[in-house]
């Protein structure tokens, strides 16, 4: 229902000066471009792949008509085991490092930190701390009745992935006969499915296998094809175990077995059934396997897809968005992209499919109860994945899940509470082994087996922000659901963080403010200010640091203020925060600090922006209640440029789009929107997206397509700065008219919007119970009362 009467807002907007020609109901009778991606060729590299995931099992096929590869997922498949790389020296080398930071002596300290201040062992270089690995992967070799070899030319070749219902087709002709495949990893079941079928009865020929690089057996079981094997763990050999197994039903045709494959021959429709499991926390992984498998296969397809569908659309469906139609979604989706690259204003639709597809792969990628997406959601198709396909604590995990509330899909935000609870107890380890400090810290990197311990270098592993950050995750989804029992769950984990840092803090004599030492800006370096040349990147107190230490203080005072707990506790936050270094300090150049002292970086273009944190993701510097900081930050983010990596560049839309600067924010989605196929290890400018849409660091690294759908959303709604404010940095090119239905805002408000020329022309707001609640609707804050939902 409306917020107020339609003709009250009619009357309020049009002396505003908006005129009031388009409603909802209008936008939504306008028609959509379909949520797809499209393509007129099969994959010619993983890249291109259609990536399916339903939270636990991904599958990713390349759509060959002779031979089709496609790689399978188990989100919980790890090499590597628990350890302890804890330093339980280390804490004594604390006065030295300190001392040496406070005479200026940084490089110095930064060798003694190499030395005796990291982890012990290989760090995430070794076995031990294991990787993200590919589960393996089906083959499928296809021959055709009539044809062979190089006669096998198909037509009308078309593979598609809908997100509206997370099913992927694939289709073509060879020799008069139409070959349909349609692949869905069920969120009914549990299981990976494909439907192979042919327009006339028995047509359909092919030979089945599974494969993996390494750590696998494969054989036939009865008529089941098996592959499974142990990984290694960097003790014993004695990693994790897994298993997968596919069985065929046909319609037609025969079903043999044959040196561990599976023939099938004149069949006019197959159904592949894939099931997966690992024993992570399952003893009885095979077993289970089994049970799923057989369950799946009593069921007809229908109610397969069916049910698949409907618990998909649960969640996908409680958003829509429109920027207006476009006919660019008949180009192939690699067509499509190099046309926006030469257009960038030509097809609002590609940047409504980005946003939705930013959804869908946070669907697809976990769910409640198992783990949060990692460097690479739960795809991959290499045994040992980039940078081990972990959780990065200095960004990227973070950015993983920044989308996930206002894109109203909260619920995918507690996997990673859990994560971070189970790191509290090792992490308390790491806090006494290096700090000699109460509490829990996680650094840089973490992994399945909650590594909390500093890489095992100083230039970049000593960052200690991981924790504090981390808590900023958890605080948000608290602020959007209200929900004062899963506040009170993560309640310790938050003391835990803040009581580290009272615990370490310590004083910085030029300024007498308690800062963390050591400490670094992740991952940047400085040189040393005494005209030696030298460069360091351990300091006391970076910018970061200081950020995240304000935030996370004030937000455990709130809380322990609505749980009615901790007073004392509150008592000694509030008086160690008047000595903590405000949000922000400005440089004679006119930025943002990125350290407590000004030195200059050694690379003004850097990927990483972490003393921008206190604009995003924390509300500490907002253009209404700190406009020197915020100019301070645009200052900031024009020399760093607007290229980087593809998160680095989803991290600058999301700044420009707090500092409400729709056209700069746009600017930087058409950056990552750059097409490429390059798959090297980049660390610098060149960040882009595949043709799949996923997106490129290069490598393949999903931060980079869920920071991007923040950064959409944070255009189109803003609620962090005590209000909702309805398009906050709308780009001149969305002005024309849209419409949104369904994105969260702070406080558990649910916000539909459509607007004409700029303007809003009607709103409605909903909660779960009447609440008044302060809006900005055509540069006005009203107060208004939110309708029960």
């Amino acid at each position: 229902m409306r917020l107020i009467p339609s003709y009250k807002i009619a009357l309020y907007l049009l002396l505003a000066g908006a005129p009031v020609t388009a409603t909802l109901a209008q936008q939504k009778t306008a028609g959509k471009a379909p949520l797809r991606l499209w393509f007129d060729k099969p994959a010619t590299q993983w890249e291109e792949t259609l990536p399916l995931g339903n939270g636990r099992l991904g599958m990713t096929p390349d759509g060959g008509v002779t031979r089709e590869t496609v790689v399978l997922n188990d989100i919980t498949l790890w090499s590597g085991a628990p350890q302890d790389a804890n330093n339980y020296e280390a804490y004594k080398k604390l006065p030295e490092i300190k001392k040496l930071l406070i005479a200026g002596k940084n490089d110095e300290a930064q060798s003694i930190i190499d030395k005796d201040f990291i982890c012990t062992g290989k760090g995430s270089g070794g076995d031990n701390y294991g990787c993200f690995q590919m589960l393996g992967n089906l083959e499928l070799l296809y021959s055709y009745n009539g044809v062979t070899g190089n006669q096998v030319q198909p037509t009308h070749y078309s593979r598609s992935l809908s997100l509206s219902d997370a099913v992927a087709h694939c289709s073509y002709e060879v020799n008069g006969v139409t070959y349909t495949r349609e692949y869905i990893t069920s969120f009914g079941d549990d299981i990976n499915i494909i439907k192979l079928t042919a327009s006339k009865p028995g047509q359909i020929n092919c030979t089945l296998s599974l494969n993996r690089p390494e750590k696998a057996t494969s054989h036939v079981q009865g008529q089941q094809l098996w592959l499974y094997g142990q990984l290694e763990n960097g003790i014993n050999g004695k990693g994790m175990r897994y298993q997968a197994t596919a069985q065929a039903q046909l319609q037609g045709g025969t079903l043999t077995t044959s040196n561990n494959t599976l023939v099938i021959k004149n069949a006019t429709s197959v159904i592949l059934f894939i099931a997966a499991a690992t024993d992570y926390k399952d003893s009885a992984y095979q077993q289970h396997l089994q049970q799923t498998l057989a369950a799946a296969m009593r069921k007809s397809y229908t109610q397969q897809v069916q049910t698949h569908i409907t618990r998909y659309q649960k969640l996908f469906n409680r958003v829509s968005v429109t920027l207006g139609n476009s006919a660019a979604d008949s180009l192939p989706t690699d067509t499509r992209l190099t046309r926006f690259r030469q257009q960038p204003n030509s097809d609002n639709s590609l940047p409504v499919l980005f946003f939705q597809f930013g959804r869908y792969l946070s669907i697809a990628s976990t769910r409640v109860g198992l783990l949060p997406p990692n460097l690479q959601g739960l795809w991959a198709n290499q045994v040992h994945t980039p940078w081990n396909g972990d959780y990065h604590l200095d960004v990227n995990v973070q950015m993983n899940h920044w989308a996930l509330e206002t894109a109203n899909l909260s619920e995918l935000n507690l996997p990673l509470a859990n994560l971070v609870a189970d790191m509290v107890p090792h992490g308390e380890k790491t806090a006494k082994a290096y700090y000699n400090a109460n509490g829990w810290v996680a650094h840089v990197i973490t992994n399945l087996w909650q590594f909390t311990e500093p890489g095992e270098s100083a230039s970049w592993g000593i960052s200690k922000a991981g924790s504090g950050w981390l808590c900023n995750n958890l605080w948000q989804h608290y602020l959007y659901s209200n929900d004062k029992s899963y506040l009170q769950k993560i309640y310790p984990v938050l003391k835990g963080s803040a009581t580290f840092y009272v615990s370490m803090l310590t004083e910085d004599p030029a300024t007498h403010w308690l800062v963390t030492s050591p400490a670094s800006s992740p991952e940047n370096s400085f040189y040393l200010p005494d005209g030696s040349g030298k460069s360091a990147s351990i300091c006391m107190g970076p910018t970061i640091d200081n950020q995240i230490v304000r935030e996370l203080f004030n937000n455990v005072i709130a809380a322990s203020q609505v749980l009615g707990t901790d007073a004392a506790f509150r008592t000694t936050l509030q008086t160690t925060l008047q000595r903590v270094p405000p949000a922000g300090q400005i440089s004679k150049d006119g930025r943002l600090m990125e350290w407590l002292q000004d030195y200059k970086e050694t690379d003004v273009n850097h990927r990483h922006i972490s003393h921008l944190y206190g604009l995003y993701p924390a509300p500490l510097i907002t253009p209404e209640a700190t406009p020197e900081l915020a100019e301070a930050c645009k200052k900031t983010l024009n020399v760093r440029g607007d290229d980087g990596p593809s998160w680095s560049i989803a991290y600058k839309l999301l700044f420009w789009a707090r500092l409400h600067d729709g056209n700069r924010a746009y600017k930087l989605f058409c950056e990552i929107m750059k097409p490429t196929l390059k798959t090297d290890i980049n660390y610098g400018a060149g960040g882009g997206v595949y043709p799949n849409l996923l997106s490129a660091g290069p490598p393949f690294q999903i931060d980079g397509n869920f920071g991007a759908c923040a950064g959409i959303g944070e255009m189109l709604l803003q609620s962090h700065a005590g209000f909702i404010h309805l398009l906050p940095a709308i780009p001149d090119n969305w002005q024309a008219g849209g419409s949104v239905k369904g994105l969260k805002a702070e406080g558990n408000f649910t916000v539909d919007f459509s607007w004409k020329d700029g303007k809003i022309t009607t709103y409605t707001i909903t909660a779960p119970q009447p609440r008044k609640v302060k809006v900005k609707v055509n540069g006005a804050v009203l107060e208004v009362m939110a309708k029960k939902a």
